[in-house]
């Protein structure tokens, strides 16, 4: 069974910096694709950041870019979410996800998928 567990969600105040850890089970990294979504009130799930775990290529949004930085290690199976400089805006449930085959940074690509962690920047 395949289990993601998201750790180190909070509140911090705009211009803070928060660090989200995923812990995967029953699932390698190796070769796959793994990323963080979120999820704010009344709005649709989007991509925030995904790795192809081969070759360490990343995606960000736009509207994280620059700010947020996504990791992994292979050997353990831990990715992290470093984020600086947050914005009210990026309040929101984050959640990790991981897929076996890399390839994209949409929701539907991901099978497995973490409880969420409640993420809020207050301003």
């Amino acid at each position: 069974e395949v289990q993601l567990v998201e750790s180190g969600g909070g509140v911090v105040q705009a211009g803070g910096s928060l660090r989200l850890s995923c812990a995967a089970s029953g699932f390698t990294f190796d070769g796959g694709a793994i990323g963080w979504f979120r999820q704010a009130p009344g709005k649709e799930r989007e991509g925030v950041s995904c790795l192809s775990t081969s070759d360490g290529t990343t995606y960000y949004a736009d509207s994280v870019k620059g700010r947020f930085t996504i990791s992994s290690d292979n050997a353990k199976n831990t990715m992290s979410l470093q984020m600086n400089s947050l914005k009210p805006e990026d309040t929101a449930v984050y959640y990790c996800a991981a897929a076996p085959v890399e390839g994209s940074c949409h929701i539907h690509w991901y099978g497995y998928w973490g409880q969420g962690t409640q993420v809020t920047v207050s301003s």
